[in-house]
């Protein structure tokens, strides 16, 4: 169980404000009248102290309070074009942001819960006591912002007024951090003292980069104090370790679901799209994926997208799944983003009128390129690593791509012609039909299959498995990624497993409103499926096709055929979908792509049964799930050999 507000809080004991009259003198004395005067309307004392004390902590030469009003965030811009972090490019509204080498993804070996003794956590999660992180934090922090300004933002973590929704506060000395939170997260500053009424809590991140530089790497560090709500992040720039109200604060979100909204809410890895179906319906989808595996890809395919990383759930009262995006914007990767499969996207990247950060890319007379673009590349110009060419080469012989695998561009979600920004943007959130899980398989499982119960749907989630990627540093080969959100899960992986099948078991749901759950994946290759080499057996404009069926499916436009691992689509729906998309769909692919391999299959059951037993207190449904799966696989292997097709199963 997560006790909140547990053990001794680290930015009161480093910053030594005890109480709100001690907050008003430091801030009195550290802010100048303008700034004093916008901070006034916050009344909330238990944000005007920790606010206090990061300033007293980090000592900046002055500090910044951003109200989201045009002049507030144009200073923003500048302050960060002033510092060097970011530079203009040709387009109106764009501009580069280089992170230091060292400092491209997230830097998961040096990511730490803060924990108190006895604290039941997951077997993949870092966990650092909290008297090493005191120490830490007293060592390196005091004085980090000394000759900056200390930025200070107040952010609403999805729509204001929705029920999942959660404010935060977002202290930083970086201008490219508050511009990109600008263009991400709702800022609430005008509403942020009645949103923590209503929510009960808020989430505090202090961040710094200190002075920079790659020496300070090493000693770099992101601490999550879930039991205060608070994180602290030192010596990076890279927006998956800084901007904490994106990943650190989901961590948060993902604790808080699991121990303190039951059966209430989620708070999940996961797109928010909508699809259009017949007769103009709309069905939306929530879909988790690990990083790399086309998360973004899959949302914005929808006619409606709501967002492409992070979703916060809950039941209304009238037993509808309702979806939120905590955030507005989005930190999309951008290689092998192109106009045949991303043209929304596309006309946001090289069209007028949308503000983008771009970072990591090439930049060649002030335009940025990058791999799988679609365009001609140049021969030169400046990216990641500094000064490029066609031919470079790193130390070890490797050749230097033009852009890092990691490179990002950050914008408004609202810039998309397909965004769904009214709904995005409303309290009652998005009624999502279907729930979708995939990984990056290239061996095993079909491009799409349905769950035949909610047990078996969170069974999908805690089975996704995925390549590592380059959105992380410092991991290799591939890994078992549960729910696509395991990196997130602070606590036990049996407690939120238990949470998960709670949930989606709620007798709040009707027959009617319960959403169906589905596996989807991309990356069956040639190899794998009785054909020869890596080449994959779809492409990006397939997903519209597994999506429109699962459209189709859930609202009983179309039969499915039974199998032990859940319900596939049949040819003949298939081939009328891929018409759709200007697309032929032969038997043989058909074949390839949704026979049974059961050795494969089995083999994974056995893997995930394996790696769950190290887990302490697992629900046994997971291993009921598993063995009746299994069992059934092994007489239909009996039966009719070890590759089944579909057409000897209908």
């Amino acid at each position: 169980m997560l006790e909140l507000k547990k053990g001794d809080e680290i930015l009161a004991i480093v910053g030594g404000v005890k109480n709100i009259a001690e907050a008003k003198k430091v801030l009195a004395d550290k802010l100048d009248a303008k700034n004093q005067k916008k901070l006034a309307l916050i009344k909330n004392e238990e944000a005007l102290i920790k606010i206090a004390n990061a300033i007293t902590m980090c000592r900046p030469d002055s500090v910044f309070v951003n109200t989201g009003s045009d002049d507030d965030v144009q200073w923003v811009r500048e302050y960060s074009l002033k510092k060097g972090e970011e530079r203009k490019l040709a387009k109106k509204g764009h501009t580069i942001h280089f992170d230091l080498p060292q400092d491209q993804a997230r830097l998961v070996n040096q990511t730490y819960y803060i924990v108190n003794p006895g604290e039941k956590m997951s077997s993949l999660a870092k966990t650092v006591p909290r008297s090493e992180a005191i120490e830490y934090v007293k060592k390196f922090m005091p004085g980090i912002m000394s000759g900056k300004t200390l930025i200070i933002g107040f952010y609403s973590r999805g729509p204001v007024g929705a029920e999942a929704t959660i404010p935060a506060i977002e202290i930083s000395s970086s201008g490219y951090v508050l511009h990109s939170a600008e263009l991400l997260y709702r800022n609430s500053y005008k509403h942020f003292d009645a949103e923590v009424d209503r929510a009960g809590l808020f989430f505090t991140n202090v961040h710094s980069e200190g002075n920079n530089t790659p020496a300070d790497v090493p000693n770099a560090r992101i601490l999550m104090d879930r039991s205060w709500l608070t994180t602290f992040a030192t010596f990076c720039t890279y927006a998956g370790n800084t901007l904490l109200l994106k990943k650190g604060n989901h961590r948060f979100s993902v604790d808080y679901a699991t121990y303190y909204k039951v059966e209430e809410q989620l708070s999940e890895h996961m797109f928010i799209t909508g699809m259009t179906g017949p007769g103009g319906r709309k069905t939306f989808f929530a879909g988790a994926a690990p990083s790399g595996c086309g998360k973004t890809t899959t949302a914005m395919v929808g006619s409606d997208f709501i967002g492409d990383d992070l979703a916060q759930f809950w039941i209304d009262k009238d037993g509808i799944l309702r979806a939120i995006n905590p955030e507005k914007g989005i930190f999309g990767i951008v290689e092998d983003v192109n106009k045949e499969g991303d043209p929304h996207l596309m006309e946001c990247l090289r069209g007028d009128d949308t503000e983008v950060i771009w970072s990591n890319v090439l930049i060649t007379d002030d335009v940025p390129y990058w791999v799988g673009n679609g365009e001609e590349a140049p021969d030169k110009g400046f990216n990641f690593q500094g000064e490029w060419f066609k031919g470079k080469t790193d130390e070890a012989g490797k050749p230097v791509p033009m852009s890092h695998k990691n490179s990002r561009c950050t914008l408004l979600a609202s810039a998309i012609a397909n965004h769904a920004t009214e709904l995005a943007e409303s309290a009652k959130g998005a009624p999502v039909k279907v729930i979708t899980y995939s990984g990056r398989d290239s061996d095993t499982m079909p491009p799409v299959w349905v769950a035949k119960n909610p047990d078996e749907g969170v069974v999908i989630g805690a089975s996704i498995v995925s390549k590592a990627t380059a959105t992380e540093v410092g991991t290799t080969g591939v890994n078992r990624q549960p729910w696509a959100n395991a990196p997130f899960i602070p606590g036990a992986l049996a407690d939120y497993m238990q949470a998960q099948f709670t949930f989606f078991n709620s007798t709040k749901f009707t027959t009617a409103t319960r959403p169906i759950m589905a596996g989807l994946n991309y990356f069956l290759t040639f190899g794998n499926r009785g054909g020869s080499g890596n080449k994959l057996l779809g492409e990006k404009k397939d997903v519209k096709a597994w999506l429109g069926w699962l459209e189709l499916f859930a609202n009983g436009d179309v039969e499915a055929i039974n199998t032990p691992i859940g319900y596939l689509p049949k040819y003949a729906d298939l081939v009328k979908l891929f018409q759709s998309i200007g697309k032929s769909y032969p038997k043989t692919l058909y074949d390839m792509q949704f026979s049974l391999y059961i050795d494969k299959i089995v083999e994974r059951i056995d893997l995930q049964r394996t790696a769950y037993s190290k887990e302490a207190d697992v629900p046994a449904k997971l291993y009921e799930v598993y063995e009746k799966q299994r069992a059934e696989l092994m007489q239909l292997k009996e039966k009719l050999g070890p590759v089944v097709t579909v057409d000897q199963l209908s």
